[in-house]
């Protein structure tokens, strides 16, 4: 047993997710990231079974662990109610502790996913919001999205939503006490330490690769390789 398992254990998510694994491969047989990319829960979890450190840190650094959606089909088809998503839950926050994230694409791409939800949280109460929401990052949301964005003010009025307005109803502001509430809740669980770790080693990273803060923000959230896909030669 080396350190990073250790630490590793002691997140109660590896405790829930890793009970009595048969590695029977029912996870990855559900997995809907699986079908996609190359990707293969029962393996993660057999390599973290095997409890080397080498192997622990190259999971820490790899794409892998950053392929999984988090929607826990594994646990309700796993026999023994194990949860490879919740290893893999674990392991991505010791990644993000240790900086190893920023080893992967796909581990580069929690700063602006970081950035994105929790400033919309923050600052609006929504995970997502149609002031922050630029066509030009989502060109994939089509014209008719594009067209909805430039008029929201009217669009939402129609379907019945009170747009930043005050009172009840879908996408109103929400009160600064609610919100200085939600920054409570993030101070004290370890969310606002946590974004600033993701960003202290985003910032790092976008030295190392020559890059402004900006402009490694824009490529993370933009760049997508060869090679994660199955679908790929």
């Amino acid at each position: 047993m080396g350190k990073l398992f250790d630490e590793l254990s002691k997140d109660p998510r590896l405790k829930e997710g890793l009970k009595t694994c048969i590695n029977c491969g029912t996870c990855t047989a559900i997995c809907p990231a699986a079908e996609f990319y190359r990707y293969d829960p029962r393996k993660i979890v057999d390599t973290v079974q095997r409890k080397n450190d080498e192997e622990i840190e190259a999971l820490l650094r790899s794409e892998t662990i950053w392929y999984c959606g988090e929607c826990m089909s594994c646990m309700t088809r796993c026999p023994r109610k194990n949860g490879a998503g919740l290893v893999i839950m674990a392991l991505r926050h010791l990644s993000i502790r240790l900086g190893y994230f920023t080893e992967s694409e796909k581990g580069r791409q929690v700063w602006p996913l970081t950035k994105a939800l929790n400033t919309n949280v923050l600052e609006y109460g929504y995970c997502v919001h149609p002031a922050t929401f630029a066509y030009e990052d989502h060109p994939e949301s089509g014209p008719v999205f594009q067209w909805a964005l430039a008029h929201k003010e009217d669009v939402y009025g129609r379907l019945g939503a009170n747009y930043q307005g005050k009172g009840p109803g879908v996408l109103r502001r929400i009160p600064q006490e609610d919100l200085d509430e939600l920054k409570a809740i993030y101070d004290v669980t370890g969310g606002t330490e946590r974004i600033a770790l993701v960003e202290k080693y985003s910032r790092a990273k976008a030295e190392e690769m020559g890059m402004s803060f900006e402009e490694y923000t824009k490529y993370t959230f933009e760049h997508c390789s060869a090679g994660h896909f199955n679908s790929e030669a």
